[in-house]
Order: structure tokens, then C-alpha cells, then sequence
């Protein structure tokens, strides 16, 4: 039982970063999007997001996975383009709620793993009721909060076998996830575009740390 444990942190450890790098990829450039400000913006977006969530689950839905621990890693490419598709996704909501100049590197992180792992975007965007207010970072801190969820995923994937779960369940259980991720990301995105977004510069939170200390 403890070598089965310290063969799940090994492949978590290993992993982790391997996720994260990936994810860097799709949050430092935001997609173009042809939506513009729409009259009720709620309609349109959850229209938006019915029509990605159906997009996710057939770009997923040929998955299969190897056996064997560290199989799932093979996940990485389809992540790579479900990520992509949520990124547009995001983008998308954004543009219908007249917000495409709000939509940077942060935001599109907190859009797009809230649901994944709630603690560790709050060091990026804190919710106050309808407000966000969100943190420009720099890109080490981008990073180390990257890495925490890409291990909370590393941790889950492994944690729950998802390497037997996936040649199990085959097109259909790659499907359900897929869709049921994206519509999580879509939820996120809606409440935050609808709410009022206030941006604090990283050069202002170095300030006041500063007179704190």
C-alpha cells in the first residue's frame, strides 16, 4: 500500500509541471472573437456556451488511454485542444458582454480553473459579491499558481484511476468530462463578465506590500 501511494506522488511530482507548461500555453494570448456587446448578453452567452460544451464533447469523445500509471500523460494533447476551445469559449462571453478589453492572462486563468482549483486563483482574482477584483502578476507568479493546479489535476487524475476509468468507459466517459468541464468554464465566465471587474496593478500591490512591511 505505501509503495502504491509514493508510485502516485512520483507521478504526480512528474507530471505537475508537464500540465502546467501546457496550460502556460493557451493563457498568454487571448483568442480573437467576431462576438460583439449583444442586448441580453446572458442569452447569448449560455447559447455560446450550450454550442462549446456539445464542440467539447466530440473533439473528446475518440479518447483512449494506454495502461499503466503515468498512461494518462497521453491526455495532454487532448487537454491541449480542449483548453484551446475554452479559451475561445471565454473569449466568446467576454466579447457578447462588451468586455473583450478586460480579458487578460488573469482572467483568462481564473475563467478557465476556478472550477479545477478554487484556492489557488485566488491569489489572481478575489470574488466580493458581484465585484472581482483582480491581481496583475507577474509572469513567476503566473507560474507558481499554474503549477498548484496543474498538481491539484495531476493529483486527481491519478488519484482516481482515470487510467482504468478512460479504456472502461471509452468515447462516452471522455465525452460526459469534456462537456461537463466546459460547461463549469462557462459558468465562471458568465458570472464574472456579468459582475463589475476592478484591476490592481502589480506595481500598486508591490506598493502597498511595501508600506505594510
Amino acid at each position: 500500500m505505501q509503495d502504491k501511494r509514493f508510485s502516485k506522488r512520483s507521478a504526480q511530482l512528474k507530471a505537475g509541471p508537464r500540465i502546467a507548461e501546457a496550460m502556460l500555453d493557451f493563457v498568454g494570448q487571448t483568442p480573437i472573437s467576431t462576438e460583439l456587446a449583444a442586448s441580453r448578453p446572458d442569452l447569448r452567452a449560455r447559447a455560446i456556451a450550450a454550442s462549446a460544451a456539445r464542440r467539447a464533447a466530440v473533439t473528446t469523445s475518440g479518447l483512449s488511454l494506454p495502461p499503466g500509471p503515468l498512461g494518462w500523460l497521453t491526455l495532454l494533447p487532448e487537454l491541449r485542444a480542449l483548453w484551446q476551445l475554452q479559451s475561445q469559449l471565454v473569449a466568446d462571453i467576454a466579447g457578447c458582454y462588451g468586455k473583450t478589453a478586460e480579458l487578460g492572462r488573469e482572467e483568462m486563468i481564473y475563467c478557465l480553473f476556478r472550477h479545477t482549483d478554487a484556492q489557488a486563483v485566488r491569489d489572481l482574482v478575489t470574488q466580493i459579491g458581484q465585484r472581482f477584483v483582480v491581481q496583475r502578476a507577474s509572469r513567476p507568479q503566473v507560474q507558481a499558481v499554474l503549477l498548484k493546479i496543474a498538481m491539484h489535476i495531476a493529483q486527481r487524475l491519478i488519484g482516481k484511476g482515470i487510467s482504468r476509468w478512460i479504456p472502461v468507459f471509452g468515447a462516452l466517459g471522455a465525452g460526459a468530462y469534456a462537456y461537463y468541464d466546459t460547461s463549469q468554464v462557462a459558468d465562471t465566465a458568465i458570472e464574472f463578465f456579468a459582475g463589475v471587474i476592478d484591476v490592481e496593478a502589480e506595481d500598486a500591490n508591490r506598493d502597498i506590500d511595501n508600506g505594510r512591511r
